[in-house]
């Protein structure tokens, strides 16, 4: 049954591939860049063999440990989990759960990731071949600790899936899970500050850091070279207990999440009470807009796009109060405008099927284009006012408000622009409405960002007229160029917002049945 599962996963994995090109070539281009990271990798694990002990402990031990916690933390965050096999999908066959767990294991260890970490893990032992003992702990540690990655990266998906049958974790959960790391430039250098670490400190750390769950499979070989085998065999033992303990909680959340797979919420609306409907006007951009509204409102896949809106002016204020200067905390406006006018670069996508009923009523190409960047101005214009006016207002620097203001709405408007057009082209594979929000397609996470830096490129080109005027009205201090700035991100904006509704609309017209095709092609693969 393991066997069958892992031929399962392999071939769910080449389907998903030959039905979308660019996702084989972001796994090619993974394995490319995996490839050479191992060989940068295994070269410094040669070159640590001529080092002294306690210099390849210390590397070992806290290169070891962030590897660790990058497979549990960083896939969360930034890639989610490839989930090939998803478990919920596998609820309905009768598949005993501890081979489950087994195939499951061996599936997370041949993908790319983990045939590079198990790969690097098993290489330790030439950083301790001046001890055969070592050697032979530096592989069985190593393994360990691919496991424990493994493992430990699965139990936190299955804990999320749980904790998303709850509808109100979904909502918030997703979103607020990136504050710590939008947050992640003020933390370490506070950190930094506080610990001020020398490189004197660093073994100690590294003795430290060998004692706890991340540490210890890699701080075995360590001991096995200097004799220490009372260490050495505590440490096996703490290892062992972590990943005896993390298959444990693996094994009760997938349990739990196979016999109570996530749900999507219900809510009984009042007779009457249509919503956004009924405070928009009854045209085709007007649905298209309270629609969209409601996704805002209530789809956390929408929500997250927000969270960095408060926390620009945390940045920013935290740089500026740094020595950065107090002109960084005046940017938070087209900062905030600069990400809100991108965060339609592939609408569609979260649309999914259910975008066939734009194709079967026929919507506009120009009303479903309008529509989506009405339903988005609602929301960002009054955020990016406030972000402008408020910094200039507290810094006392009125002078540079029509200036900011013009940058703002040339990031504004030339980014509405651009997403009208890429959102009715890019078909990106996203999580679907009511799925793990953490949950990664193979490939995906380059494919999306491919795109998204794609569009960034595109909108930083088209503001940079405003932002050369913004740039000599302060060098030159000139308020008649702040105003020209002004003039010129409202006046280019707006043209470009209109070109890009209309480009954006007859290409949708064109390739609508298109679009749907792939979005339906993107669900079975999901």
């Amino acid at each position: 049954m393991v066997a069958t599962l892992v031929r399962l996963r392999l071939l769910v994995l080449r389907n998903s591939l030959k039905r979308s090109p660019w996702q084989l070539v972001a796994v090619i281009i993974g394995g490319l860049y995996g490839l050479g990271l191992l060989v940068g990798v295994l070269a410094g694990l040669i070159a640590l063999s001529f080092a002294p002990v306690e210099l390849t402990s210390t590397v070992l031990v806290l290169a070891g440990a962030l590897v660790v916690l990058g497979w549990i933390v960083v896939p969360l965050f930034a890639f989610g989990i490839e989930q090939t096999l998803d478990p919920a999908r596998l609820s309905v066959f009768p598949v005993p759960l501890n081979t489950l767990l087994a195939g499951l294991t061996l599936s997370g260890v041949l993908g790319v990731p983990g045939i590079v970490t198990t790969i690097a893990a098993v290489a330790t032992a030439a950083s301790w071949i001046r001890s055969p003992l070592a050697a032979v702990a530096a592989v069985i540690g190593g393994l360990i600790a691919v496991l424990i990655c493994v493992v430990g990266s699965r139990a936190v998906a299955a804990l999320s899936t749980t904790l998303q049958s709850k509808r109100r974790f979904r909502e918030l959960g997703g979103v607020l899970v990136f504050i710590p790391i939008i947050l992640l430039g003020p933390i370490v250098i506070g950190l930094g500050r506080t610990l001020a670490v020398s490189a004197d400190q660093l073994p100690a750390i590294a003795r430290a850091v060998g004692w706890t769950p991340v540490g210890a499979p890699w701080a075995i070989a360590a001991d096995v070279a200097i004799g220490d085998w009372g260490p050495a065999l505590a440490k096996l033992v703490i290892a062992l207990a972590t990943l005896a303990v993390l298959l444990l909680i693996w094994r009760a959340a997938l349990a739990s999440a196979l016999v109570t797979p996530a749900a999507t919420g219900a809510k009984r609306v009042a007779k009457g009470k249509t919503g956004m409907f009924g405070l928009l006007p009854a045209t085709p951009a007007g649905a298209v807009a309270a629609r969209a509204l409601t996704y805002w409102r209530r789809d956390p896949r929408y929500a997250r796009q927000l969270i960095t809106v408060p926390l620009v002016p945390v940045l920013l204020w935290f740089y500026s109060a740094n020595g950065s200067g107090e002109w960084v905390f005046t940017l938070t406006g087209p900062i905030i405008a600069f990400f809100l006018g991108i965060a339609l670069y592939a609408d569609i996508s979260f649309d999914g099927t259910a975008f066939a009923t734009h194709v079967a009523d026929g919507v506009r190409g120009l009303d479903d284009r309008l529509g989506r960047v009405w339903a988005l101005a609602i929301i960002s214009v009054p955020l990016v006012l406030i972000g402008t006016i408020v910094p200039v207002a507290v810094i006392g620097a009125w002078e540079r408000l029509p200036m900011l203001l013009g940058l703002a709405a040339a990031a504004l408007l030339s980014g509405f622009a651009v997403v009208s057009v890429s959102s009715a082209r890019i078909v990106i594979p996203v999580p679907q409405a009511g799925d793990n929000p953490f949950k990664s397609a193979p490939g995906a996470g380059f494919t999306t960002a491919l795109a998204g830096f794609a569009t960034w490129g595109i909108v930083l080109l088209l503001t940079i007229p405003a932002v050369v005027l913004a740039i000599l009205s302060l060098v030159l201090d000139s308020a008649l160029l702040g105003w020209l700035t002004l003039v010129v991100g409202v006046g280019l904006g707006g043209a470009l917002l209109v070109l890009g509704l209309r480009l954006g609309g007859a290409q949708l017209d064109r390739s609508a049945p298109e679009v749907l095709s792939r979005l339906k092609s993107l669900r079975s693969a999901a």
